[in-house]
């Protein structure tokens, strides 16, 4: 008993859930055919409360089935698990699992037909919304239609002057990090050179005295080297 209860059950969902989207896939195509006439020549959008209220009803009444099968394989699921059933029927096993992966299949399939629906009646209502603004709009006088244009341009202009601003600034801001740098870079190098020097003096003494010495020494050989370029000179001659 309990498993025809459950036939006739998912025969009717079955039916129901065909029948719930075809409903969703013609009220796709009556929006698409409602859209194009509204682009061609302005007709309004239909009401389509009828068929949201028949998406109501038929929502309902699913979710009723849904719920009875639900009960059902419960029932049959407390039968399976009673003292005196056998424990190990593979067959009952069998049944009540192939009832709960139909009663799974058909609640997936439900819940994503009804969320497609949803999906695009938003979606239609949404631009809806929009079409009645444009409409609004274009149906305005031109002397606000002309000035709303102009405060949209110089809202626009306004924002690009504040955006080169900012790009001006930022330009600013790292070329003075870097001169920052630079300078920090060249304090350190001084005291460093400072230090050095500070720390050896006497280096830099002797440095000096080897430095006197070598420029002695040249005078000294270059006037030798006179002397004797002289004395040459005078013997050659006498």
């Amino acid at each position: 008993d309990l498993r025809k209860q459950a036939r006739q059950l998912e025969n009717e969902l079955d039916l129901k859930l065909v029948s719930f989207s075809k409903l969703c896939t013609s009220y796709s195509s009556a929006r698409d055919g409602r859209r194009d006439r509204y682009s061609s020549d302005t007709t309004p959008l239909l009401n389509g409360s009828s068929q949201d209220r028949m998406f109501e009803t038929m929502a309902v009444e699913i979710e009723q089935l849904l719920g009875k099968l639900t009960g059902i394989n419960d029932k049959m699921a407390e039968y399976t698990n009673s003292a005196g059933v056998p424990s190990l029927n593979a067959a009952l096993m069998h049944t009540l699992q192939r009832h709960r992966d139909i009663l799974q299949d058909y609640t997936h399939e439900f819940h994503k037909t009804k969320a497609n629906f949803l999906a695009i009646r938003e979606r239609e209502n949404l631009l809806g919304s929009v079409r009645k603004d444009i409409e609004s709009y274009k149906s305005g006088s031109g002397v606000n239609n002309r000035r709303t244009e102009l405060f949209l341009k110089e809202h626009e202009h306004l924002r690009n002057s504040d955006r080169l601003i900012e790009e001006t600034i930022s330009i600013a801001m790292a070329t003075k990090e870097n001169m920052t740098s630079q300078r920090g870079m060249l304090k350190s190098i001084q005291s460093k050179m400072n230090t050095l020097a500070n720390r050896f003096p006497a280096v830099n003494s002797l440095i000096q005295r080897i430095n006197l010495r070598k420029r002695r020494d040249s005078f000294i050989l270059g006037g030798i080297i006179g002397i004797c370029t002289i004395l040459l000179l005078l013997y050659a001659f006498h």
